[in-house]
């Protein structure tokens, strides 16, 4: 019998800024269609006799209480018992990932699991940009030094960033090559993206979700005065925005591309009406902000879409 309860599969549940979370947005919302919330950290997920068991908290959502999370009890439950499996933690897309993705693999007939395991596995969300680079400011991805001074020489302002990070980590504007940064940032992460920089960025990029193949709504993050990151995590100000004809025909492209890929839901963002290479997939951001703008609550079309 499958029992009405929701796994996420996150980051450390009491370090997440419960007040934007996208996942407790989500949490919050089915709780009201009477579900069960199950919070699981992917180290503790496992494979016992043939099952795949976590152990993780079962918790209870309240925005109207100042710790904004119950926990109700602690257990080790046989995700195959769940009616969806939400995988929501952050990269980097390490091989710690990549075996969850192996694990929840083994009981997608079973269970809905949004991102499909598969996918997530499948699709790198810079790499996967790879085939939208018409769309694009001029891109590389590389770890060839040679390659990239030259890229910084031709364009003048350069943006680097790791291929597998988020939330604007270890993301640099470079105006001539620096040996030692980038030989540095390759050493730790591998291959890495150069993109002509865009200025304006300052005035803010935009956030576009796409839920089952259809573009919704987006926001725009303005960076904090004398930044270039537009990541909400390093000080930029949200605000509502909407698309423009070229944003739309983009992101109705990619859309596209995605549920075909088994992408339910996911982000992509632009600068200055170009995609900015970023295919958000793992666990895209956003949906509360949106909500607290403009009580727009694509929170409740996910899981309608789900028929949860």
């Amino acid at each position: 019998m499958i029992n009405k309860i929701v796994a996420i599969q996150g980051n450390n549940l009491f370090r997440l800024n419960l007040k934007t979370d996208t996942s407790i947005f989500l949490a919050n919302e089915i709780q009201k269609k009477n579900y069960k919330i199950f919070y699981y950290y992917p180290k503790n997920l496992s494979v016992i006799n043939s099952k795949v068991i976590a152990e993780g908290l079962f918790i209870k959502i309240n925005y109207n209480n100042k710790k904004h999370i119950k926990v109700l009890k602690r257990q080790k439950l046989d995700l195959s018992k769940c009616k969806f499996i939400l995988i929501r933690q952050d990269p980097p897309f390490n091989l710690e990932y990549i075996s969850t993705t192996y694990i929840l693999e083994t009981i997608k007939n079973k269970v809905k699991i949004v991102n499909d395991p598969t996918s997530i596995r499948n699709i790198s969300e810079k790499l996967f940009s790879i085939k939208y680079q018409k769309f694009m400011p001029k891109s590389i991805f590389t770890q060839n030094l040679k390659l990239i001074k030259r890229f910084i020489s031709t364009n003048k302002e350069v943006i680097i960033k790791p291929i597998h990070s988020f939330g604007g980590n270890d993301i640099y504007l470079l105006t001539k090559f620096n040996k030692r940064l980038i030989e540095k940032i390759i050493k730790k992460h591998g291959h890495i993206m150069c993109q002509k920089y865009l200025p304006k960025i300052t005035k803010g990029d935009k956030r576009v979700f796409i839920i089952k193949g259809k573009v919704y709504s987006a926001i725009s993050r303005v960076p904090k005065k004398g930044s270039f990151l537009s990541n909400m995590s390093k000080g930029a100000t949200p605000k509502y925005t909407r698309l423009s004809k070229t944003e739309i025909k983009i992101s109705s492209v990619v859309s596209k591309d995605l549920i075909k890929n088994g992408i339910f839901f996911a982000g992509i963002d632009f600068i200055d009406e170009k995609l900015n290479g970023d295919i958000n997939v793992t666990s895209p951001t956003g949906l509360k902000t949106l909500f607290d703008l403009t009580k727009i609550n694509l929170a409740k079309t996910f899981w309608n879409k789900l028929k949860a």
